[in-house]
């Protein structure tokens, strides 16, 4: 009885632990969505979302590497919610929570489904609640206007079906029609979320053969089976035609640089968090985990599964990235931290005396993970635009103009300006976004974001829209990559003169005066 009672104790602690975590992870989501601004990338799926689906579908693919259907979302999302900023972070705050529940699903039906007892599986789902509420890389893509937050949810989604069908393969019996349907939506959504779709997609037909492939298949599962992965093929062909259409030049300018050396801590962020100490325990929970797996009723397939889908598309990119092109980022592998951080949880179902050294594991892992949190949610903004905006407005005079260079940077600097309300007159060089039909080169890969030669520079320094403002405030976003040399900064300084900097991460703006008019006090501001 003494037992029973200390059991029933332990799981209403984990209850109440679990429910702290997840309000924890709900208020974690949301701080800042509604005051910081959007960022580059986020203001590209703004500018996409605000055309009509005509554009999304003929133009976008064009000059954006991603398929169409995220783009998709945001314009429908934007015709029901409104264009603010708190609505345009709906989509994925709600996603980023909806993950949480999904995860403690997916917990509970494994747990059932290896027959775990009450305790294990109350530990298992309490464990995999805690983790996935509070995992940093988690919480920061729930705030992102991108395609992640879409894609970590329905990568987990993928693992209900997946689960059900080890279960229908473990007790001979045919596969479960709609799990095949489910299974089958998912995969084609992640094809189509993300230009990395094909490495999940690769991932989840190959944890599907080991969910399933055995001498119990009959011949209608195989017909499921064969006809929906030749259905998501058909659906995915023209997403993997704008792929290669957009491939030569990224693969060739991709902005990402692949850090060998960093490989690791990378990994660690995307699975768990950057805490070494706590990247190993919950290396040894979720070996621990594995090993509980491998003894439990269609154990072993379960955990492959699972190593697939946390592994492989890693795995892959880091391949991908030492000999073709650099495609290794944490945010676009931020849907393996769902399989990964199951295993981790695991390791808190271990029974006997064991449990008690896998809770103590555990504790320390959450504790490192809060600190992170509590980090991140003290560090400012990826791009401080609207610090931007306060330090330029009263600098401005009659006359001058913000020019954005590379023009892309006046997608971030536009919403943010709309944010607050506020007008700036400001040029997009050499051309509004998308610059399709510009002569020039095209540093990140994007057509749609163009940097001039030298030759083009001197030309456009002899064009009124150079010789007649007072100030032009040259706006550059990572300088390094659009601007080498600084040939756009030097070419402006032979008639002007430098009146006041701004410096934010990658936000570099400089107010360059005429030299025929009368000086102005410098105003200098820098910032970390």
């Amino acid at each position: 009885m003494a037992a029973t009672v200390s059991e029933r104790r332990g799981a209403e602690i984990a209850a109440i632990v679990a429910v702290v975590a997840i309000v924890t992870g709900a208020l974690l989501r949301f701080h800042g969505a509604a005051t910081d601004p959007l960022w580059l990338d986020e203001a590209y799926s703004a500018f996409a979302g605000d055309h009509p689906f005509g554009f999304i579908w003929r133009m976008v693919p064009q000059y954006e590497t991603h398929p169409p259907v995220y783009y998709s979302m945001v314009r429908l999302w934007g015709l029901l919610t409104g264009h603010s900023l708190i609505a345009r972070r709906m989509l994925g705050l709600l996603c980023g929570l909806a993950t949480i529940a999904v995860a403690g699903m997916v917990a509970g039906r494994l747990g059932r489904q290896t027959r775990m007892s009450a305790r294990e599986r109350g530990w298992l789902i309490a464990a995999m609640l805690i983790l996935v509420s509070l995992q940093p890389l988690l919480i920061a893509m729930s705030r992102q206007v991108r395609p992640y937050p879409v894609m970590i949810l329905v990568y987990g989604l993928s693992l209900l079906p997946l689960l059900r069908l080890v279960k229908d393969d473990a007790m001979r019996r045919p596969l479960d029609r709609l799990s095949i349907i489910g299974f089958f939506v998912c995969e084609a959504l992640m094809l189509w979320l993300h230009s990395l779709g094909p490495l999940f997609g690769l991932t989840m037909t190959l944890a599907l053969v080991v969910a399933v492939l055995g001498p119990n298949l009959k011949r209608g599962d195989w017909a499921w089976l064969v006809g929906g992965q030749v259905a998501v093929g058909l659906l995915y062909l023209p997403a993997f035609l704008i792929m290669l259409h957009q491939a030569r030049t990224w693969v060739q300018t991709g902005w990402v640089v692949f850090d060998a050396p960093a490989v690791p801590i990378t990994v660690a962020q995307i699975w768990l968090n950057w805490n070494l100490w706590a990247c190993l325990i919950g290396l040894g929970l979720a070996a621990a985990g594995g090993a509980l797996l491998m003894r439990r009723v269609g154990g072993v397939r379960v955990l492959g599964v699972l190593l697939l889908m946390a592994v492989l598309p890693v795995a892959l990119s880091i391949l991908l990235s030492a000999t073709v092109s650099p495609v290794f980022l944490a945010r676009t592998l931020s849907p393996t931290a769902v399989p990964a951080l199951l295993l981790v949880s695991l390791g808190l179902a271990w029974p006997g005396r064991g449990a008690w050294v896998a809770l103590a594991g555990f504790v320390l892992v959450v504790g490192a993970t809060s600190a992170i949190d509590r980090e991140e949610a003290r560090r400012g903004p990826p791009q401080d635009w609207y610090g931007a905006i306060e330090w330029l407005e009263p600098r401005m005079a009659p006359g001058d103009v913000v020019w954005a260079y590379p023009n892309e940077g006046a997608l971030p600097l536009a919403y943010a300006l709309q944010d607050q309300r506020r007008a700036l007159p400001w040029r997009q060089v050499p051309a509004p976004m998308p610059a399709l039909v510009v002569p020039g080169f095209h540093p990140t890969g994007s057509m749609g974001a163009v940097s001039l030669y030298p030759a083009q520079i001197d030309g456009l320094m002899r064009t009124s829209e150079a010789t007649r403002p007072p100030t032009i405030w040259l706006l550059r976003l990572s300088p390094e990559l659009y601007d080498k040399g600084d040939v756009m900064l030097h070419a402006l300084e032979r008639e002007r003169v430098e009146v006041g900097t701004f410096r934010s991460r990658q936000i570099d703006l400089i107010g360059l005066r005429r030299l025929d008019l009368p000086p102005v006090a410098a105003a200098q501001q820098t910032q970390p």
